[in-house]
């Protein structure tokens, strides 16, 4: 069998004497939606900053396609094939839509407009590719940086909460978009906290909580968990 696309082992992350991720493990196939769920504070966010190298983990391993990437630098980490949007969006207000994406680039300029262009049709923002980002609305902002995610063409995608704040018409462009990646042979793995997004669309869920991982499988396992329930109502 192939080697998975992303392999996470063993990983750890203190923060004084706060464990944020505690021996975790995740294995990630190719062509696959996957999401990572769990209260607030049980080190989602902490996992992929390790991941993507802009926290240093204290012990484990992260190895992409086979190859060990943890203790590279986030650039580094980036240009091998990994893609990540964060929780706050990212834009420039003072650029359109279209140089959001070109800032990104290096080398061609009509290659890369093109690709941007190309990009902007595929999260349905063609028509406002002149627009200031300043004046988007807060979806039309994280569609602009989910498109200039996708600029160097990631292998992996990292989405870290794409649902928050986004009205469900945005949110369809974007979760058709999602699934058009999968279609085109990429890995998702998203961090999210609407269960209604995470359950239709992902196909291996990840739980975590106080930084473990508590439960893996399919959505209709994961909502049937006893441990995933105790961790998000208690007993």
């Amino acid at each position: 069998m192939p080697a998975p696309v992303l392999e996470v082992e063993g990983l750890h992350k203190h923060f004084g004497g706060v464990a944020a991720v505690d021996g975790v493990s995740l294995s990630l196939a190719a062509g696959r939606i996957y999401g990572l769920i769990g209260p607030n504070g049980s080190g989602k966010t902490t996992l992929f900053n390790c991941v993507t190298g802009l926290e240093r983990r204290n012990a484990g391993r992260v190895l992409l396609n086979g190859e060990r990437i943890d203790g590279l630098p986030p650039w580094r980490i980036a240009l091998k094939g990994i893609g990540r949007t964060f929780q706050i969006i990212r834009v420039f207000p003072e650029l359109t839509a279209l140089e959001n994406l070109l800032v990104v680039t290096r080398g061609h300029l009509e290659e890369a407009r093109a690709r941007a262009l190309e990009l902007l049709r595929f999260v349905r923002l063609e028509a406002l590719q002149d627009e200031y980002a300043g004046n988007l609305s807060y979806g039309q902002q994280k569609l602009v940086e989910f498109a200039r995610m996708l600029m160097r063409d990631p292998m992996l995608v990292l989405l870290d909460e794409p649902a928050a704040g986004v009205n469900r018409t945005l949110l369809n462009d974007l979760l058709e978009a999602v699934r058009q990646l999968r279609e085109r042979g990429k890995t998702v793995l998203l961090v999210e906290h609407d269960m209604k997004v995470v359950m239709g669309l992902c196909e291996t869920v990840f739980v975590l909580d106080h930084g473990e991982k508590i439960a893996e499988g399919p959505p209709g396992a994961i909502q049937a968990d006893e441990r995933v329930i105790e961790a998000y109502f208690g007993r």
